[in-house]
């Protein structure tokens, strides 16, 4: 096993430069504040409309949220301590998806038909969110494997936020709850993709491996 060395390991010294970025810190601190507010947004709505997918995604802004915190208490450590940070998310995130797989499940069992013009309009605000802040980790989304968990899990949910509007169409058209529930699904797959990528790479870095390039 190869020993980690923050001044003498060439392809983690790279990774090192943007973690002391001032300007990063700033955008997970603006991250944090999105989330948490989308969350309560989300959650209020989902409950709302009966949609399993804004319910979903109400949960994936309050981990991505979490997530930030974690980031920003992890940034300026050693990059072993921030690889451990990107392990327990990678594996919160894996845990999420599992979640929402049973969640859909549950609703499938119900026969709800959730309201498509709240999934629509919490939809397209949840998209602006998120876009705005994929924007803004844009340039940091080779970093680590702590950087890679926060720009996947905001590409996740940008790439989520499409899903429910495209739901909330489908729901709209079919006066059924199936598209919301296959969206659900989606939202659980990449979430479980997202986590077994990041915990890949945090288990190389552990090691003393470079990650591999995308």
């Amino acid at each position: 096993m190869r020993v980690m060395s923050e001044h003498h390991n060439h392809d983690h010294a790279c990774c090192e430069v943007p973690a002391a970025d001032s300007h990063y810190r700033g955008v997970l601190w603006a991250a944090l504040v999105i989330n948490a507010l989308m969350f309560v947004v989300e959650v209020i709505a989902g409950v709302r409309a009966e949609s399993v997918s804004l319910l979903a995604d109400a949960v994936d802004f309050l981990g991505d949220a979490a997530n930030y915190g974690v980031s920003l208490f992890v940034l300026p450590l050693a990059l072993v301590w921030r690889a451990r940070a990107a392990l327990v998310k990678g594996l919160s995130m894996g845990t999420y998806g599992v979640g929402i797989l049973a969640l859909t499940a549950w609703n499938f069992a119900r026969g709800v038909v959730p309201d498509p013009v709240s999934m629509g309009v919490i939809g397209t605000l949840a998209l602006i969110a998120n876009v705005a802040v994929a924007v803004m980790l844009y340039r940091y989304r080779k970093g680590d494997a702590n950087m890679r968990s926060v720009w996947l899990c905001t590409r996740n949910d940008a790439i989520g936020n499409v899903a429910v509007l495209l739901a909330a169409l489908g729901v709209f058209g079919t006066k059924a709850g199936w598209p919301d529930l296959f969206v659900a699904t989606i939202m659980a797959i990449l979430a479980l993709t997202a986590a077994i990528s990041v915990v890949r790479q945090a288990r190389q870095e552990l090691r003393g491996e470079p990650a591999a390039a995308d």
